[in-house]
């Protein structure tokens, strides 16, 4: 890639993919799903999440794609971001310093497949990769996305995957807390 920056969330999303494949190697079924409280998150439930705000990322990113090459917002970097921008991601990165409930629409079931949770995730961390791909030549600043979290929030292009790559750190360090407190297997 030839804007560093973009090659840099590429590193980030593929490093997420290997943390993502430790924390769940050889779990089985129960342990993948195990709760360390009533009201906490499994290990599956964490990357259920994340797989199910990823997918609509991923098309808020693509329809901002579209829409800054059709306007041809185009740049070369380094790009500068706005002060809101780096306070949402900032506030996104572990460790978590200000926890807010996941909106309905993101809380995940309970209870899944690590065969159908783990490889849906991996394909959202691809998906992700080829929107970097796609975002080459575009100016990361002004290519404004929708967010996730309000309807009125927009962030810029880049700021929104450095947003999506924090988000994932975030809920991957949930998911080695979750695997560090696992009973021994039976």
């Amino acid at each position: 890639m030839a804007f560093p920056e973009l090659e840099l969330y590429r590193q980030q999303f593929e490093n997420i993919r290997q943390q993502a494949q430790e924390v769940t190697a050889g779990l089985n079924e129960a342990r993948f799903n195990w709760r360390p409280a009533p009201s906490a998150w499994s290990i599956e439930e964490c990357l259920a999440h994340l797989t199910m705000v990823g997918q609509w990322e991923i098309l808020a990113i693509e329809k901002a794609i579209e829409r800054g090459r059709e306007r041809r917002i185009t740049g070369r970097g380094p790009f500068e971001y706005g002060a809101i921008d780096r306070f949402i991601v900032d506030q996104t990165e572990p460790p978590a310093r200000n926890t807010l409930p996941a909106s309905e629409r993101f809380v995940p079931l309970h209870g899944q497949p690590v065969t159908a949770v783990l490889p849906t995730f991996l394909h959202v961390q691809d998906q992700l990769t080829l929107q970097l791909e796609r975002a080459e030549g575009l100016d990361l600043r002004r290519v404004k996305v929708a967010t996730p979290i309000s309807r009125f929030l927009r962030m810029s292009l880049g700021m929104m995957f450095a947003q999506v790559a924090a988000h994932e750190r975030r809920h991957l360090a949930q998911a080695r807390r979750v695997h560090q407190k696992l009973p021994p297997p039976s």
